[in-house]
């Protein structure tokens, strides 16, 4: 540390949301001055008005089945065709394998500017706690660079299934954070939302469910979930992911399910990868996108994100982590209008903090100095460029560094 007390400063850094250059002084892995200008002597980095951030936020992965694509075997199709067949690989999962491929996922996001995720982890009698274990292991070793929480539940259903109740609550017990379920595949959807309610409530963690991945929006499991929420005094404590029947909704009736959303504070992720990759596979033209309109639910009060869901798997066989990637892909199929750019931005930033309860989030005096430097100039520029992020921060270590690609004229 230096004589003035600081350990690092990043000069003129451009913080999302604002209007001038400013320096950020560091110390002890926090934030410890803003101002146009740190007259004070310390390491610093130089980076010419450069957007920095607080990192992207990723509320929805699946490390513990992702670089699947060299083992599947399989015909890609919809997404019982990809459930079928993951639950056929994931009997021979290992501790070590899970390690390894997650592992992979994970660098990619970091190199990709991502400092906070939520990964789901698959827990039943096929799979057992071995991949929750390796993903545990995961935490730990990358703490270094990134804050994983891990949520786990049950994909292939929980009344139908006996001992994924059992699995789940030793999970529960030895360490999860959040609490999944996926009533779709349940042969009682609404005595699984019961239960993992029932389990929420006793392990004091917030739930994040899947929900409602088809395009039929004749029925909704999405209203037992906001009954239960509102019943239960969960409020802004659970999260549904993909949602794909509220792409299907009129207009009207999509403004009644977004009241409903924001009434109970019951937040939204959109998976656009996947859920452009397995909706729609039974049309021969005319493919509905499937994808839930984020950007006009946050309108409406609703918190939401964008996250990347599936990577290299029979769910998505694309994807290299890249959370600006997917805001991207998100704002294009959404047809979102240079105006919504910031807010297509929030998506994988400030607002997955809001839905992870992430107080600690954000370029401000006193907070994590988890900082991103982005080569762009604002939100809306890195967000229609996909900018490449030039370097990342963990509580002030640097934890990447990309130089930007240069020409080489003759």
């Amino acid at each position: 540390m230096s004589d003035n007390g600081f350990d690092l400063i990043l000069r003129a850094s451009r913080p999302s949301g604002s209007s001038g250059l400013v320096d950020i002084g560091v110390r002890g892995g926090r934030i410890a001055a803003m101002a146009p200008l740190l007259d004070v002597e310390a390491p610093e980095i130089l980076l010419g008005g450069k957007l920095v951030f607080a990192g992207f936020v990723d509320t929805h992965v699946h490390l513990d089945k992702a670089c699947l694509l060299g083992r599947c075997g399989h015909r890609h199709g919809d997404l019982g065709a990809a459930i079928r067949a993951v639950s056929q690989m994931k009997r021979d999962f290992t501790e070590e394998d899970v390690y390894a491929r997650g592992a992979r996922v994970l660098e990619k996001a970091i190199l990709k500017g991502t400092t906070r995720m939520r990964t789901h982890v698959e827990v039943d009698p096929r799979v057992g706690l071995r991949s929750f274990e390796a993903i545990k292991a995961l935490r730990r070793d990358y703490a270094w660079a990134i804050d994983l929480s891990i949520c786990v539940f049950p994909q292939e259903g929980l009344t139908n299934d006996p001992g994924t109740e059992e699995l789940l609550l030793a999970a529960l017990a030895d360490g999860a954070d959040v609490l999944g379920g996926c009533p779709y595949t349940d042969s009682d959807p609404e005595a699984q939302i019961d239960r993992l309610f029932d389990h929420a409530e006793r392990f004091g963690v917030d739930l994040d469910f899947h929900l409602d991945f088809d395009l039929d929006a004749s029925w909704f499991h999405l209203d037992e979930v906001c009954r239960q929420t509102v019943r239960r005094g969960y409020r802004n404590r659970v999260a549904v992911g993909h949602v794909t029947k509220l792409s299907a909704l009129p207009p009207d009736d999509l403004a009644r399910a977004a009241g409903r959303l924001a009434e109970a504070g019951v937040a939204v992720t959109v998976l656009p990868a996947t859920d452009l990759y397995l909706m729609g596979r039974g049309a021969s033209h005319n493919v509905p996108r499937g994808v839930a309109p984020a950007h006009r639910l946050v309108q409406a009060g609703v918190v939401c994100s964008v996250a990347t869901n599936n990577v290299l798997n029979p769910f998505t066989p694309f994807g290299d982590a890249s959370l600006l990637r997917m805001a991207n892909l998100y704002a294009n199929v959404a047809q979102a209008e240079p105006g919504d750019f910031d807010l297509c931005f929030d998506l994988v930033t400030k607002l997955p903090a809001r839905l992870m309860s992430l107080g600690d989030y954000g370029v401000a005096v006193g907070h994590p100095a988890d900082l991103v430097v982005l080569d762009a100039a604002s939100p809306a520029d890195a967000l229609a460029e996909i900018a490449d992020p030039l370097m990342g921060f963990k509580a002030g270590r640097q934890t990447f560094v990309r130089p930007p690609a240069a020409l080489m004229a003759p």
